[in-house]
Order: C-alpha cells, then sequence, then structure tokens
C-alpha cells in the first residue's frame, strides 16, 4: 500500500535570503510543524540540498530538528534526477511524496512532475514552499496542480497524517497548529 514521504527541498543558508521577504519566515514555521508532525508519526523525511558549496547548508533551525538525516546533494534542478533519490522514495514504498521548500517554480514543481511521471501521488505544501518572487511561485503551483499535484497546506495535512482526533499524537500535535 505504501506510505506518505515528506521531503524538504533545497531550504539553505545563501538561498533562504534570496527569497520572497514576506513568505519565507512563514515557510520555515510552516516546515518546522511539518518536520515534527512528520518525525512523531513516523513519516520518513528526506533533505536536499543543491550544490551545497556555493549555495550553504540546510538552515540551522531546520537541522536541528531533522537529526542525522543526510541530505542528497544535487546540482540537478529536480530531485528526482539527483543520484539514489529515487531509489530512497521507492525503498521507503512512498505511496504519497509530500514536496515542501524552495524555489516553488523550479527545484520543487520540477521534482514534482519528474514523480508525477514515475506514477507516485505528489502533493506540494502551498504555506511550506518559497521562491524569489510571488509571482513566480503562484505560476509554479499552477503549473503544478494543471499537471495533477495536489496543492494542500500545512494544517491540512497533518490533519490527514493523523486521520483521527482521539490520540496522543493529535494532542501532542494539534499544540503546533494554534
Amino acid at each position: 500500500m505504501g506510505r506518505p514521504v515528506l521531503v524538504v527541498v533545497d531550504v539553505q543558508e545563501r538561498l533562504f535570503n534570496a527569497m520572497d521577504a514576506e513568505r519565507r519566515d512563514d515557510m520555515v514555521a510552516n516546515l518546522k510543524i511539518l518536520v515534527t508532525a512528520a518525525r512523531r508519526l513516523d513519516v520518513p523525511i528526506l533533505v536536499t540540498e543543491q550544490y551545497p558549496k556555493g549555495l550553504g547548508r540546510t538552515l540551522p533551525e531546520l537541522r536541528t530538528l531533522l537529526d542525522n538525516t543526510a541530505p542528497f546533494e544535487k546540482t540537478t534542478f529536480s530531485c528526482a534526477d539527483a543520484a539514489g533519490f529515487v531509489d530512497r522514495l521507492r525503498a521507503l514504498d512512498a505511496a504519497h511524496v509530500i514536496l515542501t521548500g524552495v524555489e516553488a517554480h523550479v527545484c520543487v514543481l520540477l521534482t514534482a512532475l519528474a514523480l508525477l511521471e514515475r506514477g507516485m501521488r505528489v502533493s506540494i505544501v502551498a504555506d511550506a514552499v518559497c521562491s524569489r518572487r510571488a509571482a513566480t511561485m503562484e505560476v509554479g503551483l499552477a503549473q503544478a496542480r494543471q499537471a495533477g499535484v495536489v496543492i494542500t497546506g500545512t494544517e491540512t495535512l497533518v490533519f490527514q497524517l493523523l486521520g483521527r482526533a482521539d490520540t496522543d499524537a493529535f494532542r501532542e500535535l494539534s499544540k503546533l497548529l494554534r
């Protein structure tokens, strides 16, 4: 049947500083919620870094939440073209790939399209992605939606993963969504 896998795409120091200042802090706050929820619910997490030598590593505040998750280093725009990435998704029996990160209209979009071509179910968490400009982000999300990607939000996704309200996980994670 497969399971969901959360992917954090290229949320790196030098890239982050170039992102739309209106959105980037909310994006990181939502990423923290998603990573925390994924950890609590045993949802595997994959992390990518685009040319880390030039663009820096994943933001420190996310790295601490990600523990020992080793990033896939890449120079390709689609994560699907990064060595070992698709193999790792298959090894995890990924039925639903949940994409977050930057930039929405480049690496996130191209990854989504490539995974759709491979027959995978893909969602992009709209409030957990960002681009340098709001207009290009909107175009990227629209193109993804037209191709068949589900566009969702952090809160919706967390409740979808939880599935029910009568659990300890719900009591813990619902506090993050207030």
